[in-house]
């Protein structure tokens, strides 16, 4: 029993050292790592070479499919692109298991005790991170090292080699075996790690070895499907592509395990070493036959994943995955693009706005009234997915995403509060009544609401992008609105005193209107102050242009 817990602790302790690895380094260069794979899709070819060198950097096949997932949802990849990218990754991936198949135990300490040290010393930092990956790598060495120990002990048990020998009974069962073993430690490469280590100790046999890493295979293209099953419709065509790669993999390689055996053995006498270079085997023939059919399984995809067509503004959240929760940079970017979709739902309000001034359409009215559920459940959704990103694995600029998210949701929620006010005011005091506003009112309300949707666009730009230049106009843009908005107050007041009757039966509701949209503009407008503070170019009481800093 001491020994059978031996085991299953120096597992669990593999397990654990490639989860710190893999979000050590998406927390410290998940960024790069994503701009990298999104700058080289132009051809196949390249795509095959980043997929590769990203995953031996994450060491984790199924966290690079959420990246490329990702950016097939947002549309900056194309799909055979990304099924590209993924043959390389799985490539990537056997490469690293080849790695740590070597006799590195003697790194073991040396990157444990640096790891810490650095870890401690500077925690919370980039520096402190890499510390956490140090320690991971260091982890895994020692527990590639137990569980060789501990197998040695247990295969000398009789009841052990009884239970064991009914693994070579069938390869089917030993291909759902390792498939089941790689969802549960959430890693294909921990278990072709532990196969190659239970095989070279002599606890499993190497055909057995071998059936275990086809399942370790197609699991983790079953692992990446079932992580996804939340997310949108574009995001899940990555990982059944993959799924697909990899079920014909097993179909072309399952029956060569014999041949393997046979004609490989002879040149590669260790047990471990067959084992993990029979998963490098496996993934370069996926490679080499699949990469002329991304397209064709691409198409196949779509069709039993059609996109969803474009919905009305008012849906559901559409990036929030809960997969990229795994990676805080990730799941800030996808927070960002959820907010951008809760302002979309206000832009539609604001623009649906000015029609019912114009129309008097009382349902039209009440479709925009309802909108402002979508936008308070759009926050909701938002704020509840930004609580569970961690924000120790946050660096400081991230940190501060993270808040601008927060401000500029709440933002939008109030926007269209303040526009569900309006619209009731509107029913109530101009259509209801049988009221219009003056020609010249009507003007004036045209002039501010074009100003207001110029902005409100200006500002998502602002927010996506972070420019300095255009946050400065967005504070240019509310002074302008500020000033508008006194000098049509005043022409409003000239008009009730010259007895113009349409100015003086909307005068209530011209004076609110336009006092609604200059608060709807200052909303706007703050996504401007982070921007222009942390450049330096917000003075303590006013707007400080960079030619003033130069």
């Amino acid at each position: 029993m001491k020994h059978l817990l031996n085991l299953l602790a120096a597992v669990s302790l593999l397990i654990w050292g490639t989860h710190l690895v893999r979000t050590g380094i998406l927390s410290v260069f998940g960024a790069n790592l994503r701009q990298l794979i999104a700058h080289s899709v132009s051809s196949r070819f390249t795509a095959v070479l980043s997929g590769i060198g990203v995953t031996a950097v994450v060491q984790s096949s199924t966290a690079t499919a959420l990246i490329v997932s990702s950016f097939v949802g947002q549309g900056l990849v194309g799909l055979p692109a990304a099924l590209a990218v993924m043959l390389g990754a799985d490539v990537g991936t056997s490469v690293m298991a080849v790695v740590f198949s070597m006799d590195l135990s003697w790194l073991s300490p040396l990157l444990i005790f640096v790891g810490v040290v650095l870890f401690t010393a500077r925690k919370g930092t980039a520096v402190g991170r890499v510390g956490r990956v140090l320690i991971g790598l260091g982890l895994m060495l020692l527990a590639l090292r137990l569980i060789t120990e501990s197998t040695t002990v247990l295969t000398q048990s009789p009841t052990v080699r009884t239970l064991l020998s009914a693994l070579t009974s069938d390869l089917l069962l030993e291909i759902f075996t390792g498939g089941v073993l790689a969802i549960v430690a959430y890693s294909s490469l921990a278990t072709v790690l532990l196969t190659a280590a239970l095989a070279g100790s002599g606890g499993i046999p190497a055909d057995v070895a071998l059936g275990l890493v086809l399942g370790a295979n197609l699991g983790s293209g079953v692992l990446a499907v079932l992580t996804t099953m939340k997310a949108d419709v574009q995001t899940r065509q990555v990982p059944l592509g993959n799924l697909f790669f990899k079920t014909i993999g097993v179909v072309i390689m399952a029956p060569l395990t014999g041949l393997w055996l046979q004609h490989v053995r002879p040149y590669v006498p260790e047990t471990a070493a067959l084992v993990v270079l029979f998963h490098l085997a496996f993934n370069l023939v996926v490679g080499i036959v699949c990469i002329g059919l991304t397209g064709t399984v691409a198409r196949t995809v779509q069709r039993l994943l059609p996109s969803e067509k474009s919905q009305a503004a008012g849906t559901r959240p559409q990036h929030l995955d809960p997969s990229a929760l795994a990676t805080p940079s990730l799941a800030i970017s996808c927070a960002a693009r959820e907010a951008l979709h809760q302002a979309d739902v206000v832009e539609s309000m604001l623009l649906g706005l000015h029609k019912v001034i114009q129309t008097d359409n009382l349902q039209l009215a009440e479709d925009l009234r309802k909108l402002d559920d979508e936008v308070d459940g759009l926050y909701s959704a938002i704020k509840y997915y930004m609580t569970k990103i961690s924000r120790e694995a946050l660096d400081e600029r991230e940190g501060r995403r993270w808040a601008d998210i927060i401000s500029f949701t709440i933002n939008m929620e109030q926007i269209g509060d303040i526009i569900e006010r309006v619209l009731i005011d509107i029913e109530d005091k101009k259509i209801k009544k049988g009221r219009q506003f003056s020609e010249a009112g009507m003007e004036e309300i045209n002039e501010l609401h074009a100003r207001l949707i110029d902005n409100l666009r200006l500002a998502m730009s602002v927010f996506l992008n972070g420019s300095v230049r255009d946050a400065q106009k967005l504070l240019e843009e509310k002074a302008r609105f500020r000033d508008l908005e006194h000098a049509y107050s005043a022409t409003h007041l000239a008009r009730l005193s010259d007895n113009t009757v349409q100015s003086i039966e909307t005068s209530s509701l011209h004076i609110d209107l336009i006092s609604e949209l200059k608060r709807i503009n200052s909303l706007l407008c703050s996504v401007a102050y982070p921007i222009l503070e942390s450049a330096g170019a917000l003075a303590p009481s006013r707007l400080r242009t960079l030619n003033d800093q130069a």
